[in-house]
């Protein structure tokens, strides 16, 4: 059940961390997810001291890391350290996107708009070339500018435009932004309460349900190598995989279900024989029980080992074929492939 309430969140990152112990490989994200729990459950104390575990460690995403510092930090009185961090990493230019849009964001959320602006400017300059294609990060970076832009007053330019034509939610991106929104608030009339209630939603819903969920619903993939080994050594799971083929076919379907429904954040993870067993020999459960599966695909998931689904149309296919996702299984009939 995703946790709710701050003691949820709190008793979810407790959980993260005694992971982290047992696992100090993947120490970086599974610590990164409690902090962000610590944040949800109001002890952002606690969160700060984690990231400055992180930042102690020789972390692999620093600048990733002081950037959710830096917006924890603002957030319970500490501005002067926040700023700080924010200075230093826009002098660093990483060249991540991720950074970038949480300290934009970050300056936003306490009225800094100017600083806001100049911050999605100065990472859209450094990071989208004319012959880079856009990605989810890079678009994310123009919709925060947009918003911010909107907020300001400022005429549209050739980076609006494209975030208006990347936009693909069901409010055009020029009426999720425009300030007059603000105004139907404070409104009597409740129509138009309904309405600004419709439109937050429709911008809202799914940052909420990532901030609510930082790891992704995985759906667990073998490859036909680790398949066949898996069923030779517990033939019981024979029934949740009749062959490799049906496998890969229940994966595309499975992930389109759970879009189609709404759910977002969704990934794959790839699963092996020995870690698989490793996970059962510390949950203390025989590898062949079916239920162990799904707490398997988690447990990877919250340590970071999901891919992103779906792909892009050009990218290789999750499947591990060798053919672009458009002509495999993100073909409108790949799902029945192999």
């Amino acid at each position: 059940m995703r946790p709710d309430t701050p003691a949820e969140h709190i008793a979810e990152a407790e959980r993260l961390i005694r992971t982290a112990t047992r696992y100090p490989e993947d120490q970086e994200p599974l610590l990164l997810q409690a902090a962000a729990h610590l944040e949800l459950g109001d002890a952002r104390d606690r969160a700060s001291a984690l990231y400055d575990r992180l930042l102690s460690s020789s972390p692999s995403d620093p600048h990733l890391i002081k950037a959710l510092q830096a917006a924890n930090l603002w957030e319970y009185g500490h501005e002067p350290e926040a700023r700080a961090l924010i200075s230093g990493i826009r002098t660093a230019s990483p060249k991540d996107p991720a950074p970038w849009e949480v300290i934009a964001e970050a300056l936003e959320a306490h009225d800094e708009l100017e600083a806001a602006e100049d911050c999605f400017t100065q990472a859209a300059t450094l990071l989208i070339a004319d012959s880079t294609p856009l990605t989810p990060a890079t678009t994310a970076l123009l919709t925060g500018r947009h918003r911010v832009r909107r907020l300001l007053g400022r005429p549209h330019d050739d980076w609006d435009m494209v975030a208006d034509t990347r936009h693909i939610g069901p409010i055009p991106l020029d009426e999720l932004h425009d300030p007059k929104r603000i105004w139907a608030l404070g409104s009597d009339d409740p129509a138009e309460l309904r309405a600004e209630i419709a439109r937050l939603r429709a911008e809202l819903g799914d940052r909420r349900a990532a901030l609510s969920r930082p790891f992704p619903v995985a759906i667990l993939h073998w490859p036909q190598r680790e398949l066949s080994e898996l069923l030779t050594g517990y033939p019981t799971l024979a029934s949740e995989y009749p062959s490799h083929e049906a496998h890969l076919r229940d994966i595309e379907t499975s992930l389109r279900a759970l879009a189609a429904s709404g759910t977002t954040n969704l990934g794959i993870v790839t699963a092996s024989v020995p870690s698989y067993e490793a996970f059962a020999a510390s949950e203390r459960t025989s590898p062949a029980s079916p239920s162990l599966l799904a707490e398997y695909a988690t447990t990877l998931a919250a340590r970071g080992k999901a891919t992103p689904w779906p792909p892009t149309p050009t990218a290789t296919c999750w499947c591990t074929s060798g053919k672009p996702y458009a002509e495999c299984h993100g073909d409108s009939s790949g799902a029945a492939r192999a």
